[in-house]
């Protein structure tokens, strides 16, 4: 009766062994500079020009050069002898006749998420020594690109977000090895990604300083695990090169079996977890 016991015991034993290796083990460090995967914007649309042809550029010299026919009869009597008189000035012969004028262009400009002015948090509540608590994990190390014409946001394209887990922090460290190590396993898999598949509900287009609201949905990939997540968005243009927002979404631990390693004085951690995106994006 006692052989079983002890062996239950030496199994626990064992398991918070292994727990407590991930929570003392110092995680990976970032392997680079996090870098932007580039979008590439619809192709801007020209400004239309006339399209009849120009009527022909009428030149100071006739064909056959520079030289000019002798003066005749009415010419001379048109002036007095001994006076000069100068030619009206002409424009200048056009090197290519009956070229048309390049169009200008107009269309979606590129914007890029700046890491220091954006973060990136996730929030869920735990029971902590017996009290309710709120986990809040942050980081700045976010990446991606916007492309968007404020007159016709029906062009707006969203382009691949990527998320150092690596730099997630929360206000414990024995919690951050936890997430890292155990939770993430941010050794092997460094990023979070957010592959965009649609923008619905913007509007067809918005003024400077005007606050707009929409979703974006898209595969959320953490670890090796893809499912489809949809971010509510509230963004807004400080100007016609800066565009400021918030995108926030719900995931739940047990759709990307994230599990919560045994640990003492940690118990009942919610399922839900809310992603929050801050960001600020600036026109390349």
């Amino acid at each position: 009766m006692k052989k079983p016991i002890a062996y239950l015991l030496i199994l626990a034993l064992t398991a918070v062994f292994i727990s407590a290796c991930g929570v003392l083990q110092e995680p990976a460090q970032p392997s680079a500079t996090l870098e932007t995967i580039p979008l590439e914007p619809t192709t801007v649309t020209p400004v239309e020009s006339p399209t009849a042809d120009a009527p022909p550029v009428e030149t100071a010299y006739p064909a056959g050069g520079a030289e000019t026919a002798p003066p005749t009869a009415s010419s001379d009597a048109a002036y007095p002898a001994g006076e000069t008189v100068l030619p009206e000035p002409t424009d200048p012969p056009s090197a290519y006749p009956g070229a048309q004028p390049e169009a200008q262009t107009s269309g979606p400009r590129l914007f890029t998420i700046s890491p220091d002015d954006s973060e990136v948090n996730f929030t869920l509540d735990e029971d902590l020594r017996g009290l309710r608590n709120t986990v809040v994990g942050t980081t700045n190390q976010v990446a991606g690109e916007v492309a968007l014409d404020l007159n016709d946001l029906s062009t707006a394209q969203v382009g691949v977000l990527q998320i150092n887990a690596r730099t997630l922090a929360t206000d414990n460290n024995f919690r951050n090895r936890a997430i890292q190590n155990e939770i993430l396993e941010t050794g092997t898999y460094e990023f979070i990604t957010f592959t965009p598949t649609a923008v619905n509900g913007l509007p067809a287009s918005a003024a400077v300083g005007e606050e707009v609201s929409f979703t974006i949905d898209g595969d959320l990939t953490i670890r090796d695990v893809t499912q489809p997540v949809t971010f509510a968005v509230t963004a807004r243009a400080v100007s016609d090169s800066q565009i400021t927002g918030t995108a926030t979404a719900v995931v739940s631990r047990t759709d990307y079996n994230l599990n919560i390693p045994q640990v003492p004085n940690v118990a009942n951690v919610e399922d839900e977890v809310e992603l929050t995106i801050n960001f600020v994006a600036n026109a390349s």
